[in-house]
């Protein structure tokens, strides 16, 4: 059973950083990835962030490339978001997902949410 577990969320001002961390208590079968998603006030729920947990590949939507980095840790079997120059159009509710590798895309499918952590950037 994947159980995703986030944290690191909370309120910033503009400008400044936030890293956020995911911890799997199960272990997802077989070959996966693991990403972030984010929904803001009365959007969608959309695609921030994957990274690949055989090869290490990872994509971004283009609003976050060059200040939001994604990485992993085999042995806490955690994905983290280090998220840097944080604007008010990043606030959202961030969510944690498992799903099928991409192929260097972004994620479209997800077998598993976490709970999400809220993340508030004020100007």
């Amino acid at each position: 059973q994947v159980q995703l577990a986030e944290s690191g969320g909370g309120l910033v001002q503009a400008g400044d950083s936030l890293r956020l961390s995911c911890v799997d208590s199960g272990r997802a079968f077989g070959s996966y990835a693991m990403g972030w998603f984010r929904q803001g006030p009365g959007q969608d729920r959309e695609f921030v962030a994957t990274i690949d947990w055989i090869n290490g590949g990872t994509v971004y939507v283009d609003s976050v490339k060059g200040r939001f980095t994604i990485s992993r840790d085999d042995e806490k079997n955690s994905v983290y978001l280090q998220m840097n120059m944080l604007k008010p159009e990043d606030t959202a509710v961030y969510y944690c997902a498992v799903g099928p590798r991409t192929a260097g895309a972004a994620m479209a499918q997800v077998w598993y949410w976490g709970q999400g952590t809220q993340v508030t950037v004020s100007s």
